[in-house]
């Protein structure tokens, strides 16, 4: 049986393609490696490392800008943070990941995908949501949930290599658990586990901390096109791109950090160091816009649906008819967000400190003092009457009961 496995080639699945041949009859495992953008020191050499291990075949395919344009992209416009403050770095990634895992499963004849989560975690129902939605008829093998896996630690995995003869650059003085892609990276495990620790400064990878940040702000723009971002600095480029380019910028001048004790899907609590420098600076871009363009009615609604998104996304529902119609919902809404945003990087903060589009609905005349020939003050007593009616009659029945 072909087996498509979706490989990273980290400890874990370097140890799962040998197990899958040693305890799946006939097993031929096919190793699938989406490039998210987590960096060319992990993808280096991974095929190679792929055929070590065992595997038939070892397929690397690019998604960085289908994550982008496809995933993140519509979580963003949509307004999505997970209880208030994740970006959802690690969630949108999966279901890209998985899409491609299944096209290459059909594509090369396979009849089973197969993962490296594990049980307690939220990836798990990521992936194999995913695969319930895109194929179906595929068997899923989760190695880590099976009563024959015995590999629980670093050091029964490496010794499980070792004896197999398997080269592996994994150790067992491995601190932190790591989760990269071009929009974010997380960090768990180790004194990060203790809520009660203060984060660890050894754990950061893309940003400095405040102290060491420059003393003298930096600036940058973004240009949108209905939500999109289309150029930075005035120089066009892909989102892709564009968030690359950020991620250095940003994580000089310590933006994008984020500490959190969250709420699995599994019903755990989890706590998680986040650093998304270019995506804080792409987010209060676009806020910033919203701000600028959209109605009160519709940018309080466009909130109240980026709280459901974020769940969806969080949950793995991505590929739901409800995630569907409220991307289409956002994405109509996002139709006049077409503009410029200046942020101020600065110890640790992005704010948007200037803004203008050809669909501002912000009318300074109004909001001035002068011009009474545009808005007359008079017209408010009548608009206060009307929507306080209802207090007012509330008071006037009170006081016939006196």
């Amino acid at each position: 049986m072909r087996i498509a496995l979706a490989y990273s080639g980290g400890l874990d699945t370097s140890c799962i393609v040998p197990w899958l041949k040693e305890n799946i009859k006939g097993a031929e495992v096919v190793c699938v490696v989406g490039d998210v953008g987590q960096g060319a020191s992990e993808l280096k050499g991974v095929e190679k490392k792929a055929k070590d291990s065992g595997a038939a075949e070892c397929h690397v395919v690019d998604l960085r800008d289908e994550f982008m344009d496809e995933f993140v992209m519509p979580t963003i416009i949509a307004g999505a943070k997970y209880e208030g403050r994740y970006l959802l770095g690690t969630a949108i990634a999966r279901p890209v990941l998985a899409r491609a895992q299944v096209r290459v499963a059909l594509k090369t004849g396979c009849k089973a995908l197969a993962h490296g989560c594990t049980g307690k975690g939220n990836d798990q129902v990521r992936f194999e949501s995913a695969y319930a939605a895109l194929a179906p008829h595929l068997e899923v093998i989760a190695p880590w949930r099976r009563s024959d896996w015995a590999l629980t630690g670093r050091l029964a995995m490496l010794d499980y290599l070792k004896q197999r003869k398997i080269p592996t650059t994994a150790s067992a003085t491995k601190i932190y658990s790591r989760d990269r892609n071009l929009w974010h990276i997380s960090h768990e495990g180790g004194e990060i586990e203790n809520p009660w620790n203060a984060p660890p400064e050894d754990a950061y990878m893309l940003t400095v901390p405040v102290a060491k940040a420059p003393a003298k702000h930096a600036d940058v723009t973004l240009s949108f096109k209905s939500g999109f971002p289309v150029a930075l600095n005035g120089k066009k480029l892909s989102a892709a791109d564009i968030i690359d380019a950020l991620n250095p910028l940003a994580g000089k001048h310590g933006v994008g950090r984020v500490d959190l004790v969250e709420n699995r899907r599994v019903g755990m609590k989890s706590r998680g160091l986040y650093e998304t420098p270019g995506g804080t600076v792409l987010v209060e871009a676009l806020r910033a816009l919203e701000e600028l363009v959209l109605d009160r009615e519709t940018l309080h609604y466009r909130e109240h649906l980026g709280l459901t998104f974020a769940e969806l996304v969080y949950d793995g529902r991505w590929f739901t008819p409800l995630r569907e119609a409220l991307w289409a919902c956002a994405e109509s809404m996002a139709k006049p967000l077409t503009g410029e945003v200046v942020v101020r990087l600065f110890k640790g903060t992005a704010t948007a400190v200037q803004r203008k589009s050809p669909n501002s609905l912000y009318a300074e005349k109004m909001v001035s003092f002068e011009g009474e020939e545009v808005y007359s003050q008079k017209d408010a007593g009548g608009f206060i009457k009307l929507l306080s009616l209802p207090e007012r009659i509330r008071a006037l029945n009170a006081m016939k009961k006196r």
